[in-house]
């Protein structure tokens, strides 16, 4: 018999400076047995730094055509690509040829996944947003993952503030670009 997902409920107080945003979100994520708890965590991430009108988790891996979130305007119409993980140069391709605004949240070592990208004809590439979140907040947060959890996250000028209850977590997150 097959493992079922987890389900995660988050309260999010979301304050992104940077961007204007002030809400309060409540998100269920599917937590997929093959999925690592700082996967979650950086699609929870993600979804908050993105966050905008018409933002939804996608089916996952359920329908591995679509990306992890996406971005779609009232019309129905895809504005935004959003992949977590290291996705290769030929969904990259697909994803700008599709969407206004792709961005991608690695869960590893962009290193070795930047070089062999550099090599491929990969459409609009310079416009492909690549946003790195700090290793160890990802895994502070991964180690105090709860079926429930409430939390607060600030951004401002590229800085994350994480707090939980009375203890604050803090990392950067670093933009890179294709080109």
């Amino acid at each position: 018999m097959a493992l079922g997902a987890t389900i995660h409920v988050f309260t999010v107080q979301l304050a992104h400076v940077d961007r204007g945003v002030y809400e309060t979100l409540e998100l269920r994520l599917a937590r997929h047995p093959s999925e690592s708890p700082e996967y979650l965590i950086t699609r929870l991430l993600a979804y908050c730094l993105e966050y905008t009108e018409g933002i939804t988790f996608s089916k996952g891996l359920s329908d591995p055509d679509e990306p992890a979130i996406v971005v779609r305007d009232l019309t129905g119409a895809l504005r935004g690509w959003i992949e977590v993980g290291l996705p290769e140069a030929p969904r990259l391709h697909k994803a700008a040829k599709a969407a206004d605004q792709v961005a991608v949240y690695p869960t590893r070592d962009t290193t070795p996944w930047l070089a062999r990208l550099a090599a491929e004809r990969i459409h609009r590439a310079e416009h492909i947003a690549i946003n790195v979140i700090d290793g160890a907040l990802l895994a502070a947060l991964a180690a105090r993952l709860e079926r429930r959890m409430e939390l607060s996250l600030s951004v401002s000028e590229g800085m994350l503030y994480v707090s939980l209850g009375t203890e604050t977590l803090t990392g950067g997150v670093e933009r890179l670009s294709l080109s």
